[in-house]
């Protein structure tokens, strides 16, 4: 044990000294008043916020690169990164400057209007990425839903799909937001319980299965418009599919005119190793959904990529958003892309695991098995999922 503790300590200590993560140090003599204390405002959000989260017991009051501290001061190393969305470390000097220069300039004019910070983000990301148009959203629910309506409208103008037909297959374990037709899609009993009626049209498939999609390709093919995946499975417990399964997925959706869908508002960006997970297997997808670190932890950007053949299937009027596309966002997101590419963050996938193996090695006999376990048996348990039939905690069980 002590061992293995030596190189977590040293790697530790030399983030939180040098990394390139960490930009400052909390001010000398920090401290809170009870007013702000940790447990008073964790009593102030349960007492005045909806019960829609059950955090962990820590309030982050300020952040630096990877670490965090709270109203007392104490420092935390940020494992998280909320999920992606600082994927750039919190508060980067680079994207808070070019921030706070567009807050004083110009924040919002609602795409009623020009403005002249979008336009020159458009072309950036599209060239980066090699598709010829972008839609810009918000949040990361908000593009997928905005690819859901894409896609079935695509599947009605150029596949010619008999009218309210439309079928959108996604995976088994999935997670793309908890809006209602996102969740209409989940697995999750939790999600979805309580908010019926859920909105028509999906089929579920075992995430990682190619044979078991092309049966559904085969069946239902004519109206399928697209399927929707992660590339890597992120609220799953992160989980990586099979070798060949994009390269198996692009070739499908090729064969029977699917629109191949990848969600990499989690796993893009540089956050796998790759600029896009998908480009561990050269697959490039009809549509891309981006979110989460393009907004740089500082301001919610989402954005999808498409080429003009899908993606002019939606017309003025049909589809919109009055933050998409701001001036503040697009200035944000260009510096977030800016930090990936300067600092070559997909390139360091070896330091990343180098330190990865140290935290596992001791991790794994620090705590408990991080398992999902079956709850204990009481009247509102549920085993089985509402969705796709299939066995909440049997790992076997891989019915569609």
């Amino acid at each position: 044990m002590a061992a293995t503790r030596k190189p977590l300590l040293s790697l530790l200590s030399r983030v939180s000294r040098t990394s390139r993560r960490t930009y400052g140090v909390l001010a000398e003599g920090s401290s809170s008043s009870s007013s702000s204390s940790s447990n008073h405002l964790i009593n102030l959000e349960y007492e005045y916020s909806a019960h829609n989260y059950h955090p962990i017991p820590v309030v982050f009051s300020e952040a630096k690169g990877s670490i965090i501290w709270d109203p007392e001061g104490k420092k935390y190393l940020d494992f998280l990164s909320a999920y992606s969305a600082v994927n750039q470390g919190h508060c980067h000097p680079k994207i808070i400057k070019a921030f706070q220069e567009q807050a004083e300039r110009l924040t919002l004019s609602s795409r009623a209007f020009y403005n002249d910070r979008f336009p020159v983000f458009a072309e950036r990301l599209t060239s980066m990425f090699g598709y010829e148009m972008v839609l810009p959203m918000n949040t990361g629910a908000e593009g997928v839903e905005t690819a859901l309506k894409l896609a079935r409208k695509w599947g009605y103008e150029k596949k010619k799909i008999p009218k309210n037909e439309a079928i959108i297959v996604s995976c088994c374990g999935c997670f793309h937001g908890r809006t209602l037709a996102v969740i209409s899609m989940s697995c999750d009993n939790e999600a979805t319980r309580g908010f019926g009626p859920l909105v028509p049209g999906h089929i579920k498939v075992d995430f990682g299965d190619a044979v078991a999609l092309e049966k559904i390709f085969k069946e239902h093919g004519d109206r399928i418009a697209g399927f929707l995946f992660e590339p890597i499975q992120g609220e799953a417990g992160v989980i990586i599919p099979p070798k060949g399964y994009l390269k198996a997925v692009r070739d499908l959706c090729s064969k029977y005119n699917v629109l191949m869908i990848a969600d990499e508002i989690q796993s893009g960006l540089a956050r796998s190793g790759k600029m896009l997970a998908c480009d561990w297997e050269g697959v490039r997808p009809d549509v891309v959904i981006l979110g989460k670190a393009l907004g740089g932890g500082v301001i919610p950007v989402s954005a999808l990529l498409a080429d003009k053949d899908v993606m002019l299937c939606i017309r003025p009027g049909e589809h919109g958003s009055t933050f998409g596309g701001n001036p503040l966002a697009s200035v944000v997101a260009i510096a977030s892309l800016d930090v990936i590419q300067e600092e070559k963050l997909a390139e360091s996938r070896d330091e990343v695991k180098e330190g990865s193996k140290v935290l596992h090695d001791v991790l794994e006999l620090d705590l408990p098995n991080m398992q999902k376990a079956k709850p204990k048996d009481s009247p509102t348990t549920a085993t089985i999922c509402d969705r796709c039939g299939r066995n909440l905690y049997d790992p076997s069980d891989r019915a569609l």
